[in-house]
């Protein structure tokens, strides 16, 4: 026989609050209704974590979980981001723990084909459990509050599908210290078990340092003895291992965990861009969807992206964003550029991706007949100066006291005249050529002067990636950089030709009156 559409008042789902207890697919271990969707919510005291497992385990099977199917998850919220799988057929789940106090679990049959379905059990574990969760969060026992004494608990994290190295951060730390730490401590291990090579032994008030895992695996022990305790420790946990980085590089691209597909929760991941001294870092969104504005206070207080100048949160802020935007690209004030992402607990989304350049710092001056191009040399400190010239390599740039210089005529170097928006202009290339042996990278850019307004520009045309970038972006800032700005008499001396042309006309007007005067006496 068939088993029946779900009957109303069929008990299905609901909140699990004791600290241990069972449930069941409806009318197990009879054949569960057609058309059927159930959510547990679990939930046990804060700091604790949920230990489910599956004592049995039948649903209609398919390749993708796309018929019937249970899905677990960290957290309330039916969230992509705190997914722990999906399970369907006859392969029961592994066991699984929590990474904070609540858990959810959904049941949902089609319209065709009904199992026997599946039994599990809960309990709560007040100390350690298996975390097989992309990111999560571990506390003491009681946390915020004193942690007990003679505990020994044990997370061993791992396991994930498509998981690779494990990244630990301790947002909080505060135990009893001794210089062994041999009272009470935190142990962590690279590997799933206590014979794994040992990543660290800490105790006291000072936080452990980000740690990295070499294998999909890592064990937290925490251990106190008989007296004097702490507050204990709060950390974060995730397997995105491009969640951490360092970039050198004078370009480069970087997204965020899982890109294109919806970023894990509970994270916080830094990128840092340090270039070599004078550059500025320029940041370019190629892509940003993260969880939108607070209804209630309109601002990014959920999941957000933030930039800091220089290579520290204590930098000043550049700016902070979430949701759905398009946004203008952003420019360091120096050499260094942190981004850092914040995700919560739920509501995850497809992330970013982000391309960015460091943008030379150069000077660019024009009169009614030269182009003045001056960059600091301790930004292109590797390059030799016939690397850097305007056109062709004949017009390299010379070192003058602390600075590349190009100071050259309209009527060489490659420029030429051009009528652009109904203006004339004078445009020529600039390049640097940071290549090393068989690897060319060659960046150009677009010098332009309107003579009559003596107003100069630049453009990158080509360097960072152009496929990627718009051609018009203005990259490079063309401000007197700080510290760098001309000496007097160079500025003075840019515009000579202005004062040969008005000491000319003056001229001309001397010698119109003298003549109009010889006529009136004549």
């Amino acid at each position: 026989s068939h088993p029946p559409l779900c009957p109303t008042g069929i008990k299905c789902g609901g909140v699990l609050s004791a600290p241990s207890g069972n449930f069941s697919s409806p009318n197990f271990p009879g054949l569960y209704p057609y058309e059927t969707e159930c959510t547990w919510l679990i939930v046990v005291a804060e700091g604790s974590s949920v230990l489910l497992s599956f004592s049995h385990f039948e649903l209609e099977y398919h390749d993708a979980c796309a018929y019937d199917y249970l899905q677990v998850y960290n957290g309330a919220a039916r969230d992509r981001g705190n997914l722990l799988g999906t399970f369907c057929g006859h392969s029961p789940p592994p066991p699984f723990s929590s990474a904070w106090h609540v858990m959810a679990v959904i049941f949902r049959s089609d319209r065709h084909v009904a199992k026997h379905g599946f039994a599990a059990a809960y309990r709560k574990d007040a100390c350690g459990g298996q975390l097989t969760g992309l990111s999560g969060e571990i506390t003491s026992p009681r946390y915020p509050e004193s942690y007990p004494n003679d505990a020994e608990c044990r997370w061993s994290i791992g396991g994930a599908s498509g998981g690779g190295p494990l990244t630990l951060v301790f947002a909080d730390f505060q135990m009893e210290g001794d210089q062994g730490c041999s009272f009470d401590y935190v142990a962590l291990f690279d590997g799933p078990t206590v014979s794994a090579p040992r990543l660290g032994r800490y105790c006291g008030s000072t936080r452990p340092p980000r740690t990295v895992s070499s294998t999909p695996h890592l064990l937290i022990v925490f251990k106190s003895d008989f007296n004097i305790g702490g507050r204990g420790f709060k950390a974060h946990f995730y397997s995105a291992g491009e969640c951490q980085e360092v970039f050198t590089a004078i370009k480069g691209n970087f997204s965020s965990p899982q890109y294109p597909n919806f970023y894990p929760n509970n994270l916080k991941c830094q990128w840092s861009i340090h270039l070599p001294t004078g550059y500025r870092v320029k940041v370019f969104f190629l892509d940003m969807e993260l969880e939108g504005r607070s209804s209630l206070t309109g601002g990014c207080d959920y999941d957000h992206l933030s930039a800091f100048d220089g290579g520290t949160e204590n930098g000043s802020l550049l700016g902070r964003w979430c949701g759905w935007e398009s946004l203008a690209p952003v420019t360091s004030r120096s050499n260094q550029l942190l981004l850092v992402l914040h995700t919560d607990r739920n509501t995850a989304k497809r992330g970013f991706s982000i391309a960015y350049v460091g943008v030379v710092p150069m000077n660019i001056s024009c009169t009614r007949t030269d182009f003045h191009i001056q960059i600091p040399v301790q930004s292109l400190a590797q390059l030799e100066r016939n690397r850097i010239y305007l056109g062709t390599p004949s017009c390299a740039a010379r070192v003058v006291g602390r600075n590349f210089k190009i100071h050259t005529r309209f009527d060489t170097c490659g420029t030429e005249s051009q009528r652009r928006n109904n203006t004339s202009v004078i445009v020529s290339t600039l390049y640097i050529d940071f290549s090393v042996g068989d690897q060319e990278d060659i960046h150009q850019y677009e010098v332009q002067c309107e003579p009559k307004r003596k107003e100069a520009s630049v453009t990158l045309i080509a360097g960072p990636d152009p496929s990627r970038l718009s051609q018009a972006e203005n990259l490079v800032d063309t401000q007197q950089w700080e510290g760098e700005a001309m000496d007097a008499h160079e500025i003075k001396s840019q515009d000579t030709s202005d004062i040969v042309f008005i000491s000319i006309c003056i001229l001309a007007g001397l010698l119109m009156v003298i003549a109009v005067v010889g006529l009136v006496l004549l």
